[in-house]
Formats: C-alpha cells, structure tokens, sequence
C-alpha cells in the first residue's frame, strides 16, 4: 500500500495481492482516522462478501475467486472500543460482465485498487443493536 495525503483526503493505491480491509484498518491505525468516507475501484482475483439476514441476525458469505473489474467500492471508517470499525460495501464484475455483491468480508487485489479515504471533523463510534443485531453508529457516546 501506498498513500499521498491531500487536504483531508489519503489517495490510496493497494497492489496485486494485498487485501482491501487489512490495508484500510491499518491505514486508519497509522494516520487515527475516527471518522472516513471510503470511495474506490480496481481489481480483484478473490472475492468474499455477505449478505445480511436481520430476521436471523446472520451474515451468510459467498468467497468467489476469479478476475474480476471492482466496479464500485464504497463504505465508511467509524470505531468501535477505541479501534478503526470498516463498513465496506463492493460491485465486481466478472469477464461476462455478471456484477457479484454485497458487505464486503475480503478482497484481494489482483492488479491495482484506487481508493479514496475522505477524513471528517468528529468520531463516530459504533454499538450493538439488539432488534438487528447489527454494529450501529453510536452518536450518544461522542455527545459526552
């Protein structure tokens, strides 16, 4: 992974087998990023994403591993208990121009990945939410 800082912005290029959630959250890690906006496209040669169940508060993940075009990466940096919380959503497309995609679990890089990281003023943390049982954004604790 390498990064170039522009005003509030890390303009990120990952490379052929480096993983998109690993390199993100170490980002976050390295710079303290509490509060991000995540933008970006590549591509990809392993592939895991999940879909959410809220009636059984499960994931369920399908891992496809073939070439594929990242048509759109998008999602958000928050935390959770003091450490960089990834909530990435991800379109592929495969070479028949099919387009796999969902909660975002791994992605490997095949070629090249660009990604923006857009950096807010503020911290958002996340809590557990006992209806879906999801990690929501958490505004209550940062009002404190």
């Amino acid at each position: 992974m390498e990064y170039l800082k522009s005003g509030t912005d890390y303009i990120v290029r990952l490379d052929r087998g480096e993983e998109v959630c690993e390199k993100l959250s170490e980002l976050a890690l390295k710079e303290k990023i509490a509060l991000a906006s995540v933008k970006g496209l590549g591509a990809c040669g392993e592939l895991t994403v999940g879909c959410y169940r809220v009636s059984e508060k499960k994931y369920y993940a399908d891992t496809f591993e073939k070439e594929m075009e990242i048509t759109s990466l998008i999602g958000t940096i928050t935390s959770k208990e003091d450490l960089p919380y990834l909530h990435l959503h991800i379109n592929a497309a495969d070479e028949s121009h099919q387009v796999i995609g969902g909660h975002c679990n791994r992605c490997v890089i095949s070629a090249t990945c660009e990604i923006v990281v857009h950096v807010m003023e503020g911290k958002v943390s996340r809590k557990a939410d006992e209806i879906t049982g999801l990690n929501l954004f958490d505004f209550e604790i940062e009002k404190s």
